[in-house]
């Protein structure tokens, strides 16, 4: 075996470590600091902090799950790589309060365009996407539609981040994606709760499946 082969391996063991440990949502989260939310909250016109906080998890599972399942796919996997080799290298997220807030242009105007970005990944889930969350979390419908549109540019900007840094070819960001999903459904009941809703035909009975599942539970479940 030539030197050339062992550092292709090595290479290749090192992704393979890093995507078995590595949880996109965790990224996120860290990125929602109390002053982000704070401002997050000011700007939809929401009334409290934490329903702006349950919110904002729940968008960042689902479109991290919607990523996730749209990757599964090798035309999936081919246009996730090219919008992120395009679109996305992560540098939006070098000023966080900028980007959400509006006051940071984004030197690649579609980097930051949430709504074309929710289009491309939830397609014609968007409105019962925004319906699901808002029940869950207490924030009206029409403010979770906002917070969505805001943070759909920061989870593409750190997929593609870690997609630049660590090298990652179309497999390795599906498989980062894939281990994110199940790692967090074995933690968190709603994940396992969205993946159902994703996997739905959009014959919107999942609406009338969760209405029936108590809005106690599902209050609770972004609040954990």
């Amino acid at each position: 075996m030539t030197f050339d082969q062992i550092d292709c391996l090595e290479h290749v063991f090192y992704n393979q470590s890093y995507i078995l440990r590595m949880n996109i949502l965790d990224l996120l989260q860290n990125q929602l600091s109390d002053n982000v939310l704070e401002s997050l909250t000011q700007q939809i016109g929401g009334q409290d902090k934490k329903q702006t906080a349950a919110a904002a998890s729940g968008i960042l599972s689902t479109l991290t799950a919607a990523l996730s399942k749209n990757a599964a796919s090798p035309e999936g996997r081919s246009a996730l790589a090219s919008a992120l080799d395009n679109d996305h290298d992560g540098s939006i997220l070098d000023d966080v309060m900028g980007l959400l807030s509006g006051n940071k242009q984004a030197a690649n105007p579609r980097a930051a365009n949430g709504a074309g970005i929710l289009r491309h990944v939830l397609g014609q889930k968007q409105e019962d996407t925004s319906t699901l969350i808002s029940k869950m979390s207490g924030l009206d419908k029409q403010s979770t539609m906002s917070l969505m549109m805001k943070l759909a540019p920061m989870v593409m900007g750190i997929l593609g981040k870690q997609k630049r840094e660590q090298n990652l070819d179309e497999g390795g960001l599906s498989a980062l994606l894939s281990n994110t999903v199940k790692s967090t459904a074995q933690k968190r009941e709603e994940m396992s709760l969205i993946e159902r809703f994703l996997d739905k035909d959009g014959d919107g009975s999942v609406m009338d499946d969760l209405v029936r599942m108590g809005g106690g539970m599902l209050g609770g479940l972004f609040k954990k």
